[in-house]
This record gives C-alpha cells, sequence and structure tokens, in this order.
C-alpha cells in the first residue's frame, strides 16, 4: 500500500470525510502528518502554503511527512519541501452550484456574504458584496480554484482556461468528485493499493437539510457565470472522472465494488451507531463527538452504541470523529 500521500482539502466538497479515511490510515499504520505549527486545523490558509508552515520541518535537516491533508492554498514547489518525491497527490471536486450554495450558509459571516440576505440578492449584484481585495473575499467566488492556487478574480479566456487545467493534471494523480463519493472512494483505494476496508467511512461535516435551499434555474445559471473558472475545473475533472473509470476499472467492476462498499459501511452503521444515521447538534451526548459550528449550517454528528467491546468501540469512534478533534488528538501524539 501507498504511505505517502497529499490531499489537497477543497473546502466544503465533502473533503472532512476523505480527512477522516486519510487520518485512520495514518493512525493505523503508525504515519507522520504534516501538521500546522502550534497544531491549528488550517496550514496558514488562505495564504499559499509553505514549508515553513509545517511543524518539523526545517530547512536544513528536511524532514519528510508521509500525509499532508490539512486545508491549505496549493503551491507545489513548496510541498515537495515536507513530502516523498513518490507522494501521490489527489484532491476532491464538487459542483458549484452546490458548492457556492454551501459556502453561503457556512461562510454567512466573512465580508462578501454577511450583508447579503439571500445568495439570490448576493448574485443580483455582485460587486455590491464582492471585494476582491477583502481578507475572507475567496469564499464568495471560485473556491476551488483559490485553493490549487490560482487567481479567483483571473479572465476567463480559453487560454487561461487551458493552462490552469494543464497545471492541475501535472500535479495531481487523481481528483474525485463527490457527488460521486463512493466511486470516488473505490478509485482512490485502486490507486494507493489499500483494501477496501481503508476507505470506508460515514458523512462527516455534513448539514442538516432545512437548512439547504432548492435553487431556480436562473439562480444555477448565474452561479456557473459568478464562478466560471470553477465550472470549467468541474466539468473537465468529471469528464476525465469517467474515462478514468472506464480504462482502468470498467463500470461492471465499477458496480460490483461500489455494492461492496455500501454493504460494507452499512454494516458498520449497524454495529456502530444509535438509530443507523446522524443527529442534531444537541442531540449528540459525547461532547467529544460533537462537530464545530459554523455560520447558519447545522453540522450533524453521531452518536455510538453503548456497551461495545473495546476494540470495536475504538474502531467506530475512529469513524465517527469530527476533523478539528481526531486532529488534534493526532498532534498530540505525533509530538
Amino acid at each position: 500500500p501507498k504511505t505517502d500521500i497529499v490531499f489537497l482539502k477543497v473546502h466544503k466538497s465533502a473533503s472532512s470525510t476523505v480527512m477522516n479515511v486519510l487520518f485512520r490510515f495514518g493512525e493505523t499504520h503508525n504515519l507522520t502528518f504534516a501538521f500546522p505549527i502550534g497544531g491549528g486545523n488550517q496550514l496558514f490558509y488562505p495564504h499559499h502554503f509553505l514549508a515553513r508552515f509545517v511543524k518539523g520541518f526545517s530547512p536544513r535537516s528536511p524532514r519528510r511527512f508521509n500525509i499532508l491533508c490539512h486545508h491549505m492554498r496549493f503551491l507545489q514547489p513548496e510541498v515537495q519541501k515536507v513530502v516523498s518525491s513518490s507522494a501521490i497527490y489527489f484532491s476532491i471536486l464538487r459542483n458549484p452550484v452546490q458548492l457556492m450554495e454551501s459556502s453561503f450558509m457556512y461562510y454567512k459571516g466573512t465580508s462578501a456574504f454577511s450583508r447579503a440576505r439571500s445568495l439570490e440578492e448576493f448574485l443580483s449584484q455582485p460587486y455590491h458584496y464582492y471585494n476582491p481585495a477583502d481578507s475572507n473575499s475567496h469564499y464568495a467566488r471560485n473556491l476551488m480554484t483559490f485553493d490549487f492556487g490560482f487567481n479567483p478574480d483571473g479572465e476567463v479566456s480559453d487560454e487561461r482556461v487551458q493552462l490552469m487545467l494543464k497545471a492541475i493534471e501535472a500535479s495531481f494523480d487523481l481528483l474525485l468528485i463527490s457527488e460521486y463519493f463512493d466511486e470516488s472512494m473505490v478509485l482512490l483505494k485502486e490507486m494507493l493499493c489499500w483494501d477496501l476496508d481503508n476507505v470506508v467511512s460515514f458523512p462527516l461535516n455534513i448539514r442538516d437539510s432545512s437548512t439547504k435551499s432548492p435553487l431556480s434555474d436562473t439562480i444555477v445559471e448565474k452561479i456557473k457565470d459568478w464562478n466560471r473558472l470553477d465550472w470549467e475545473i468541474y466539468t473537465h475533472f468529471n469528464r476525465t472522472f469517467w474515462e478514468r473509470i472506464d480504462r482502468d476499472i470498467g463500470r461492471d467492476r465499477m458496480q460490483r465494488e461500489v455494492k461492496a462498499l455500501r454493504e460494507r459501511q452499512a454494516k458498520l452503521a449497524r454495529t456502530c451507531l444509535q438509530g443507523m444515521g446522524s443527529v442534531a447538534p444537541k442531540d449528540i451526548k459525547d461532547s467529544s463527538l460533537r462537530p464545530l459550528q459554523h455560520g447558519n449550517a447545522k453540522i450533524l454528528g453521531y452518536n455510538l452504541k453503548q456497551g461495545l467491546d473495546k476494540e470495536t468501540e475504538r474502531m467506530c469512534r475512529r469513524l465517527v470523529t469530527p476533523e478539528l478533534q481526531y486532529s488534534s488528538a493526532l498532534y498530540k501524539k505525533q509530538f
């Protein structure tokens, strides 16, 4: 199995669930993580990544870490200083329409969104609310473009888009698609030579559907226009995602793998969880399993069954521990 991994954790794209998969694999295989100095949750995001943001990095004795997966703004020459030259690079993308709606709720407090009463209002005259110079404006436009290290306010010319796509393809071995999360996990396990059990997960950092609003066709088109660079990235890599499945796995085998993955997850849910599914924050009995609440989103979590044996309890707890708690536990373990 491959153990040197860079995951660009794109915001609001099921990336917390992927991070949990990496945390669990790293913990059970005693791998090292490239943690932010001071044990925070982000590598000095939204600044472009620098090797010196990583705890334990020193230019004089370049120490390599197995897994780099905390939020960062990608800058490959710097990333290369902290991981092995044979590391596998991957990321995950989400349809920019849903991504924007999610960002609007989650980052409601940021400058561009705070004054707009609704997403409709924001999109009716975005420049009234959005100022590219504001420190947290990146949440409001082409967020994936930004996380990959590019200028979210760049002009949208064919030439520019092609250069950006080529640069991403040159840096990354695999781009997953959050709308096809199970298929993505199968592709990931194939590429990393992992077992199915390594990529099972329960959805983490998801919000209550009561805070989700259906979008009209007009709004959908406005979101695509406003996030044109993200839209170009998403449509391109959604296409290559399926080409890759056809080339490396085939649809029939993919169907079988996804079925096996879902069965395994359902079995784990029956083993681990009270009531089979996620619950509202107020109903989470164990405070160490309560996810961070942010913006206007209501972030759900899980309750573990009582009376599990030690080994099962440990496995189940890993699956449902929110990323901030898990990250700080691994940080304490490593340092």
